[in-house]
């Protein structure tokens, strides 16, 4: 009797940016792939960084050549595919000759600038803090200064885009659906999947890919027959949001005395954002909190550093995340390799773990995966996303400073803040729910502040959106912008409103 069970060729489990950016290049080179996620896309790990595509400058003083090669090399990569949530931003690294000699930044810079081509950023130079613009919000002793280049991202929507591709390619995107379930029957895997009314799916795979993030040990022990024999560290970053300490356009990378850095960046026009710290955390990652030890710890160093002084009252906003780094020998969380290692926890059928990584080499996590997946499965398909934009990206000739510039005369009609909005979270996709030409009453009710229905539903039907968290938080970033009791009155209207 044939078995009905439907049979994909690769079960990845977890929606971060490493398991959305592995379904998307699954897809692409024709593979059948399910993805399944406990909770929302981007809800922990992935929507809880520092918001920046970099190479990872102190890196460079462990000697991590080969992951700052390999991340600054995406960046370029990166910035092309994603120029809607990914832009270039400058850092100002103010000058503390008691921590580090000038040589020693100059030659770490020089590396930073030609350890791979630069084909959008400009280099590095010295500035005189004192007369510079950049100076300006800065406390008087520091005046020499350096500037280079790196850049922010909408981190939350990175996932989502490169779930919206993976599915757009074929690939099925099964949210707020745990894998309960996993046993071997000869060459195939046999996965129990819960979905949130709790009934079960069984689903068949040729292989599984675990990239659950901070549970990817868990996963192993709790649900399969294998047991893990590589551990990850788990490492709690956290970051404070404040009303802005500057007015201009770039972000401060400052350093401290205990060897850690704290990025000081623009964040949603009226803030700014302060981090990360590194603290170890076993505890349960789902909800990850700052400390007040952590608070006090970024608030005394942006007072040392800028003349505003910040206080924890000034603290409008805080968020945590637990980062799965690789397991190392050192001993101080913020020495631990960021970067990553593809495991066969079983080789047949094949079981593949992803330990590690960063935000900035997802892509390449995923092309390397899919790399070693392919020789096991016995498929062709050849690397592609190096060059293809994601959804939103596609802009005529890839210009899309000038498909900026058209879009706002287009919706000219519109207030100019929301049009920005839009371009930077949507970009050529926001013709997909807002045709140009519609006025603005097109869009229905204005549901909350800036949030007309059109926008909601779009993000329920085709970005999986199901809560007022999730489009308040991780679709958009609007939360910051609202009251508290945005939530619920989003909330009331989303049941009363379906999809």
């Amino acid at each position: 009797m044939r078995d009905e069970t439907p049979l994909y060729d690769t079960l990845i489990i977890g929606g971060g940016i490493n398991g959305t950016g592995i379904a998307r290049d699954a897809a692409g080179r024709g593979l059948k792939v399910l993805l399944c996620e406990q909770d929302d896309l981007a809800s922990h790990t992935s929507s809880a960084s520092t918001k920046l595509i970099h190479g990872g400058l102190r890196y460079l003083e462990h000697g991590e050549f080969r992951l700052v090669s390999k991340a600054l090399k995406e960046r370029e990569v990166l910035l092309k595919a994603a120029p809607h949530i990914i832009w270039p931003l400058r850092f100002v690294l103010p000058h503390e000759p008691h921590l580090r000699p000038t040589w020693m930044i100059r030659a770490g810079l020089f590396l930073y600038d030609h350890l791979a081509r630069r084909d959008v950023l400009p280099p590095s130079e010295s500035i005189n803090l004192a007369t510079h613009r950049f100076g300006e919000p800065l406390r008087a002793p520091q005046r020499t200064g350096f500037v280079y280049s790196d850049a922010w991202v909408d981190d939350a929507r990175l996932v989502v885009v490169n779930a919206l591709d993976a599915h757009e390619r074929g690939a099925m995107i099964h949210l707020r659906t745990r894998c309960v379930g996993l046993t071997s029957e000869g060459t195939r895997w046999v996965a129990s999947l819960q979905s949130p009314d709790g009934n079960t799916q069984t689903i068949r795979a040729r292989s599984v890919i675990n990239a659950a993030g901070p549970w990817v040990t868990r996963f192993l022990n709790a649900y399969t027959p294998i047991r893990a024999h590589h551990a990850v560290r788990l490492v709690r970053g956290s970051h404070i949001v404040v009303p802005k300490l500057f007015e201009h356009e770039a972000a401060y990378l400052f350093q401290n005395v205990d060897g850690r850095v704290v990025f000081a960046v623009p964040y949603e026009q009226h803030f700014t954002l302060l981090g990360t710290t590194d603290v170890d955390d076993q505890s349960d990652p789902t909800h990850p909190s700052i400390s007040s030890e952590e608070t006090s710890y970024l608030c005394t160093l942006a007072t040392h550093y800028f003349k505003q002084s910040v206080t924890p009252a000034d603290v409008v906003f805080s968020y945590s995340g637990v980062r799965p780094l690789l397991q190392d020998e050192s001993t101080d969380p913020k020495s631990v390799t960021r970067d990553y290692d593809l495991e066969w926890s079983c080789e047949s059928p094949p079981l593949m773990s992803v330990f590690g990584g960063k935000l900035t080499t997802y892509r390449r996590l995923a092309e390397d995966a899919l790399a070693l997946l392919q020789k096991k499965l016995g498929t062709q398909g050849t690397a592609w996303t190096a060059k293809t934009p994601l959804p939103g990206a596609d802009a005529a000739q890839g210009d899309f400073s000038q498909f900026a510039a058209t879009t706002r005369l287009r919706y000219a009609h519109a207030p100019s803040e929301l049009i920005e909005r839009l371009i930077r979270t949507y970009g050529t996709r926001l013709t997909h729910w807002w045709p140009d030409g519609k006025p603005l009453a097109a869009l229905g009710p204005e549901v909350l502040p800036g949030l007309y229905a059109a926008e909601i539903q779009y993000l329920r039907q085709v970005e999986w959106a199901c809560t007022a968290e999730d489009i308040l938080w991780r679709r958009t970033k609007l939360g910051l912008h609202l009251e508290p009791s945005a939530i619920s009155t989003l909330n009331q209207w989303l049941l009363q409103h379906p999809a």
